[in-house]
């Protein structure tokens, strides 16, 4: 950093000049650790290239339709490229899957059926899906007042998969096994792909009819495999994480087996209609621009992660995942066991934002939620994960989420500003 970019945040934007000198030394120990997810992006990216060359796409497919959006060839072409990038045999795309939770909720809907049961594997789901469920809440309309049973295995040390203990569990009416890759509101690793295709080889040996699904929110991109390369049956996720590429203005996708991708078109839709309608209203070239550019703003959010587990860790806070940990999610959780320091922190990647940067978010008591949350996303695109954001749910331990981010230098920024927050109001020493 020279002379002059460390004028802009010391004169500018009132950054202490030791915060600055503090996380220039902490970059410096984890450069070489960027190449390795340099690798990664590369690979993806010609990936994507390939599988859009393969879908022969055109500028005719940016068009759209209207009404029922009949004959929608962008939005069929959408549809082709995410089944070709996640190695599939179809694919559900649409705009109006509104969030990550509804995407699940529409393979969760339309799949089980009275009496089945779901078994998820790595513990209780993040805190939306569980009023879907119904474990909390009592939400109309839940999976268990239509009939559906639940029960969970918690993950070994917070890491492993409980083989032994999942096995036992399944029972003759185990329909869906769920793994949420991403760690959510908990204190969880992310799960990688390797631990996926061993626990899914395990589950299939068992029973080969039992559908393992990946809720993979947060996990796109980040190896060369995917949960669906190895042996997963059906897969969701939202436009407005990772493979949105900090473009997509909202949606959500769903892939798979096709037997299971048009049960959950029927239940998105209706039965004789499924994927054969629906409007894109203009959002095809957003889609599919802002997953070619999806690999390289996730490797520019992995570095941010990087970033921030290395300078809070060194400060003595606990850090999941750690320096040295291979990575499931774009998510950094950094656990501060203090419930101001949790505020400031978030208020400061707040104040990193282009958009809303004035703005001093507070804890509130948000929808889907048990405990107020406190979230900073001053964000292009309303509630994007994928942009430089922070959450935390004000309950013990405290713990701060530190995701997305659509350049390094932005990640970088909000790390200053979360730091020095915490300085000036005396949370931390450097």
């Amino acid at each position: 950093m020279d002379k002059d970019t460390i004028n802009i945040l010391c004169k500018q934007m009132s950054v202490k000049k030791e915060v600055v000198e503090f996380i220039n030394n902490k970059e410096k120990s984890i450069i070489e650790k960027f190449k390795y997810i340099e690798q990664i992006r590369e690979y993806n990216q010609y990936k994507i290239i390939n599988s859009m060359q393969k879908a022969r796409l055109n500028a005719t497919h940016f068009g759209w339709t209207t009404g029922y959006g009949y004959d929608d060839v962008g939005r069929d072409k959408v549809e082709e490229v995410y089944s070709l990038i996640f190695n599939t045999e179809d694919a559900l795309v649409r705009p109006t899957i509104v969030s990550g939770t509804h995407a699940l909720t529409l393979v969760l809907s339309g799949i089980l059926r009275q009496g089945d049961e779901l078994l998820s594997i790595t513990g209780k789901p993040y805190d939306t899906l569980q009023k879907v469920i119904g474990i909390t809440g009592n939400e109309k309309g839940n999976l268990l007042e239509y009939g559906i049973k639940y029960n969970d295995v918690d993950l070994k040390d917070n890491s492993e998969f409980d083989t032994e203990k999942i096995l036992s569990s399944i029972k003759s009416n185990t329909k869906i096994i769920l793994i949420q890759r991403s760690t959510g509101y908990s204190t969880r690793k992310a799960v990688t792909i390797s631990d996926i295709e061993s626990i899914t080889k395990e589950i299939k040996n068992i029973n080969k009819d039992i559908i393992v699904m990946v809720d993979n929110c947060y996990g796109e991109f980040i190896e060369k495999l995917e949960p669906t390369d190895v042996g997963v049956d059906i897969m969701a996720g939202s436009l407005i994480k990772n493979p949105g590429g900090g473009l997509g203005l909202t949606g959500g996708y769903i892939v798979g087996n096709k037997d299971l991708v048009e049960l959950v078109a029927n239940r998105a839709t209706a039965p004789g209609i499924g994927k054969e309608c629906g409007l894109t209203f203009g959002t095809t070239r957003n889609t599919l621009q802002g997953l070619f550019l999806a690999p390289n703003v996730v490797t520019q959010s992995l570095k941010g992660a990087l970033l921030v587990a290395n300078v809070y860790k060194d400060l003595g806070y606990e850090i999941i995942p750690d320096i040295e940990d291979k990575r499931g999610d774009i998510i950094q959780s950094v656990i501060f066991n203090n419930k101001q320091a949790v505020i400031k922190f978030c208020q400061g990647i707040q104040s990193a934002s282009p958009v809303d940067s004035y703005v001093l978010p507070e804890p509130w008591d948000m929808p889907g939620y048990e405990e107020p949350v406190i979230m900073a996303a001053g964000a292009f695109i309303q509630g994007s994960s994928i942009e430089l954001s922070a959450d935390a749910p004000i309950r013990e331990p405290y713990v701060a989420y530190f995701q997305g981010g659509l350049t390094y230098d932005h990640c970088k920024l909000g790390v200053i500003k979360s730091l020095n927050n915490l300085y000036e109001n005396g949370l931390v020493n450097i």
